[in-house]
């Protein structure tokens, strides 16, 4: 089977990088100045899990449909990358999305067709540094993907048992769709709350009613996923709580990290989403509101300086 990935950084060049490392016909889909990095130096991962160091074969365009394409970019480039990767789909072509949040299936679906779009998540704590090297940050690495449909049953199957080498232990969920409303309720928790107090978890909970906030922020996407008809299950809820209340812990959600380096962040595709489909539900989200309302204030002010 022959894969298309789109991007090289962080995600798609962690999975893309142990994939092609295991055999498997991968090819990656870059701009001009990372096919540079990559054919000079090739793909570089640093991780607990082990290093690797190997030469990978990129394209600057895509050219001929493939078996399936691996979406891995920004939310806010996703416009871009549907243009880019669509000389690639063919009629039995295979489109996985790992990108954050919900609303790239319907964008998806409207662009390529509903039959050719798998869902798909991955928790993982990836980042390219500056020399062009992928940084694993933890021992995380969970991919996921499934059909959505009763009709995509048999292709998945096929693209898990091409990706079944990579070393990440890939699942194939039946209830695709589930799991990655459980993590848009959880993310956009997450990014909304460590955004919002420009801190950690651990220094959020440290906060007098720092707790108190984080569990009312949860309960408005709590409320919006239930109203959606994708009410956590009881085992993500009890992830979700112990990591969002977890005294102590460092982390953040890297549309945190985007913020600290002054970057392009996805609050309109994870907070704003969450936030339209609230209102849209007549659930009450003033945390959100506040959220979204800061994110955007912090956008205005980062384009306006990038302006000059």
């Amino acid at each position: 089977m022959r894969i298309l990935i789109l991007g090289a950084g962080g995600i798609g060049g962690y999975f893309g990088g142990r994939l092609a490392s295991s055999g498997v016909d991968v090819q990656f889909l870059v701009r001009p100045s990372r096919a540079e990095v990559l054919a000079r130096n090739g793909l570089v991962i640093k991780s607990p899990l082990g290093d690797l160091r190997m030469p990978v074969k990129t394209m600057t365009a895509a050219t001929e449909p493939v078996d399936a394409v691996l979406l891995a970019c920004k939310a806010y480039d996703l416009t871009e990358a549907m243009e880019a990767v669509a000389p690639a789909t063919g009629p039995s072509t295979l489109i996985l999305p790992l990108l954050n949040g919900i609303r790239q299936l319907d964008l998806l679906d409207a662009r390529f067709g509903r039959k050719h779009v798998l869902g798909g998540l991955c928790h993982i704590g990836a980042m390219v540094n500056p020399a062009g090297e992928i940084l694993h940050l933890n021992t995380l690495q969970r991919f996921v993907f499934g059909p959505r449909m009763p009709d995509q049953t048999d292709a998945a199957e096929r693209l898990f048992t091409a990706v079944r080498p990579g070393g990440f232990e890939p699942v194939l969920s039946p209830a695709i769709t589930q799991e990655m409303w459980e993590k848009f309720t959880f993310l956009a928790t997450y990014a909304g709350m460590t955004t919002l107090m420009r801190a950690p978890i651990g220094a959020i909970m440290a906060a007098q009613d720092g707790e108190a906030i984080m569990r009312e922020m949860l309960d408005e996407c709590l409320a919006t996923a239930a109203a959606g008809g994708h009410r956590p299950r009881e085992e993500a809820m009890t992830q979700m709580i112990s990591s969002l209340t977890e005294r102590g812990s460092a982390g953040t959600a890297s549309m945190f990290r985007d913020m600290a380096r002054n970057g392009r962040t996805e609050h309109e595709h994870v907070i704003g989403d969450m936030l339209a489909r609230a209102r849209t539900a007549g659930v009450p989200a003033p945390l959100l509101r506040l959220s979204l309302a800061n994110m955007q204030a912090y956008e205005a002010q980062r384009s306006a300086t990038a302006a000059g």
